[in-house]
């Protein structure tokens, strides 16, 4: 009698099945934790999850990886773990963005490449590519990576092995023509919920977030751990006939910089009244015009020299040198340019108070600033290109790291307050909808507002994080965040107080 021989499965299949099971892990924990929102403990959580299955995934099957996947992975713990500090909304959103883009380089980083010596070519299509497989990686996984006939072949297992496959492929039919059965039927509708005892719209709300957190982070670990390494280092550039067409290009835009710049000295030395007699608008109302364009203006100069020195880095030394001195020239007008914005938003916040969006546009233009004073350092000196990419993603880091430090919404509510109310009287509306940050300093500052601010802000922050319907979504373990905590705590502890502060108060409209 002759022993069975069982398969053996290859190398990419066991990783493939590994994958495929950490995926369905993965949609159980993002169904359990990320579906409560606001988001806090839950994304630290899943974070840590996620950077944890990698390294248990990497070390098992003794994958090879890049030198930067060990500070990316750090990185990505850290970025999940602000989520459990600050609680603003705009600071959380570029959180999430900074964690996308860590964990796509990190995904490059585990096929063996080497961040640190990239392009910024090579950042966009990394981040792009990793996107891209992230989302549809989840297919190839199943149909292609994993060889099916490789698992044991005896008829109970084939049976189990097509009784699973049928119930995958039947389980999102069912949810959706039920759904659609019981929308059009209450009959049905009423038979369904005595027979499964189940919510309809909650079941299909917990499907397809398992599917999509499964799928997604299969995909993900698919296109680190199994797909082709990205060789995504930037081709050579040819060599250029003439380097006329650039700096023609270049020669253009130093000569509307410079046009700007003369119009710009010639307002902000002459003062108010020149703007005034040309315009017709106050000096606030000029600066309050033109710094997001400025800003936008700015942005756009670095992929015009970063192209441009791309399509001469293979000339000649005098081609270089041309090339360099207009950069250069332009460079040295965008400083007084970006000079010249950020005395805008100076004058802007003086006039009509800081705000979200002012705030992280100036931080925008602090990164634009030190980027460009590294492209200087690195390209335009030409042997240090490599470098420019890899030290300009640090300092975005740095930046938003510094605008954890500074406390975005508690900054912008002590900057209004320190304002002179004869200016521009604080604005208590908007103070209330900021986040969590903001609520020591609005509490610590009431003796400070009269009654009718003193009672918007009372009666608004009571809503929002006692006893209102938004309160509710602050008591999950789920969203729990520091700042949050911290506010809740403050406010409950004084709640009975403050009510009575403002116990006849009816807040008028804002036409009144």
């Amino acid at each position: 009698m002759s022993a069975t021989v069982l398969p053996v499965l290859t190398h990419r299949t066991k990783l493939g099945l590994q994958i495929a099971g950490a995926g369905l892990v993965a949609g159980l924990v993002g169904d359990t934790l990320l579906r409560a929102m606001p988001w806090g403990l839950n994304v630290t959580l899943g974070t840590a999850a996620l950077v944890g299955t990698g390294a248990w995934l990497v070390r098992r099957n003794k994958i090879q990886y890049g030198p930067d996947t060990a500070w990316l992975a750090i990185t990505a713990l850290l970025l999940g773990a602000a989520f459990l500090r600050r609680d603003a909304v705009t600071l959380a959103g570029f959180d999430m963005l900074a964690m996308v883009a860590t964990l796509a380089l990190a995904a490059a980083s585990l096929q063996g490449e080497r961040i640190s010596t990239w392009y910024p070519f090579d950042y966009a299509r990394g981040i792009v590519t990793a996107a891209f497989w992230s989302v549809v990686g989840s297919l190839p996984l199943i149909f292609a990576e994993i060889q099916w006939r490789e698992l044991p072949q005896d008829g109970r297992t084939r049976h189990l092995r097509g009784a699973a496959l049928g119930l995958l492929i039947a389980a999102p039919l069912l949810i959706i023509f039920a759904a659609l059965f019981a929308s059009a039927d209450p009959v049905f509708s009423t038979v369904l919920s005595n027979v499964f005892s189940v919510n309809m719209e909650s079941l299909i709300q917990h499907a397809f977030l398992f599917v999509f957190w499964g799928a997604l982070t299969a995909g993900y670990l698919r296109w680190g751990l199994l797909g082709k390494p990205a060789g995504l280092q930037s081709p050579t550039a040819k060599p250029i006939g003439s380097v006329v067409p650039i700096a023609t290009a270049l020669g253009l835009l130093n000569f509307l910089f410079l046009t700007f710049v003369v119009v710009q000295l010639r307002y902000f030395f002459g003062g108010a009244s020149i703007v005034e007699q040309t315009s017709g608008l106050t000096f606030a109302e000029y600066a309050r015009q033109g710094f997001f364009q400025l800003v936008v203006a700015s942005g756009l100069v670095l992929p015009v020299l970063l192209g441009a020195d791309h399509l001469v880095s293979s000339g000649t030394v005098s081609q270089l040198r041309v090339f360099r001195q207009l950069a250069g020239l332009l460079l040295v007008l965008l400083a007084v340019i970006m000079a010249s914005a950020l005395q805008r938003m100076r004058l802007y916040v003086a006039a009509y108070g800081l705000t979200d969006d002012r705030l992280y546009a100036t931080a925008f233009m602090v990164l634009l600033v030190g980027v460009f004073a590294w492209f200087s350092w690195t390209v335009l000196r030409g042997s240090t290109r490599h470098r420019f990419a890899f030290g300009a993603l640090m300092q975005a880091f740095a930046v938003l790291a510094g605008l954890h430090v500074l406390n975005p919404d508690a900054f912008i509510v002590r900057t209004n307050l320190n304002r002179p109310v004869a200016e521009r009287p604080f604005d208590a509306r908007y103070a209330t909808t900021l986040g969590a940050d903001a609520v020591p300093a609005l509490l610590e500052a009431l003796p400070r507002f009269g009654y009718e601010d003193r009672c918007i802000v009372v009666t608004r922050l009571l809503d929002r994080w006692v006893d209102g319907e938004r309160a509710s979504e602050y008591a999950d373990w789920r969203t729990w965040n520091w700042s949050r905590a911290r506010a809740r705590s403050l406010l409950n502890d004084r709640a009975v107080e403050l009510r009575s502060s403002c116990k006849d108060f009816k807040e008028p409209s804002r036409d009144h």
